[in-house]
Order: structure tokens, then sequence, then C-alpha cells
């Protein structure tokens, strides 16, 4: 079993910056794994955010959602299991519950039923 714990969120004013964390622990990654990014805003539903593929001796591949592109940086530790997300320039409609999730490899990297496991999800709240 996976369990992964996210954190970094908090209180900012728009136009600052805050650098998400999500550690895995528990069995589970190895040589491949999608790690991805979700939020879900105040009354709407959950949306993707970012992801990252990783294999083993392959680039990584990196994906954005319009909305944050340019804005937000997703990175990885595989020494430390973990996975971050940098965001930047934030806007009041950031604010959200911000999911991190671990799955397989494959390709579909914002359908969240690619997802086998989420953390608890970390609150972001950015002010105007």
């Amino acid at each position: 079993q996976v369990q992964l714990v996210e954190s970094g969120g908090g209180l900012v004013q728009s136009g600052g910056s805050l650098r998400l964390s999500c550690a895995a622990s528990g069995r589970g990654g190895g040589g491949s794994y999608k790690a991805g990014w979700f939020r879900q805003g105040p009354g709407q539903e959950r949306e993707f955010v970012s992801a990252l593929r990783w294999r083993q001796f392959d680039v990584p591949y990196t994906y954005y959602a319009d909305a944050v592109k340019g804005r937000f940086t997703i990175s990885r530790d595989n020494d430390k299991k973990a996975w971050y997300l940098q965001m930047n320039s934030l806007k009041p409609e950031d604010t959200a519950v911000y999911y991190c999730a671990l799955g397989d490899y494959g390709s579909e990297y914002s359908d969240q039923r690619m997802y086998n496991y989420w953390g608890q999800g970390t609150q972001v709240t950015v002010s105007s």
C-alpha cells in the first residue's frame, strides 16, 4: 500500500508563490510512475493541474493545464520519493484544495481514474 502526504499549502497574496510537496511512503513507484496534482475549488469539480511521467532511462514528461501553464512547475526527487509543485504568480482563482496523486506510467495523465493513490489534500488560499 502507498500513502501520500501533501504539505506546503497556506495563505498567500495575489502574485505570491507557494511550493507544494508530496511525499510517498510504502510500496509502489519502482522503475516508472505518473505523479499528478489536481485541485478542487469551492463549489467546483476536482480538476487536473499538472502531471509528470517518469520512466528509468527515459526523459521525464511534464504536463500542465492551460490555466497554470507558465506559472506552475512540477518536479520530482526520486531519492526522496517525492514530487513538488512550484506555484508562482498565484491568482485568487487558484484558491483550492490541492491533491497529489500517483499512478502507473500510462499516458492518460489528466484522467483522475488513472491514478491509484491520493493524498489528503492541502488548502491553498490566494487573497486579492
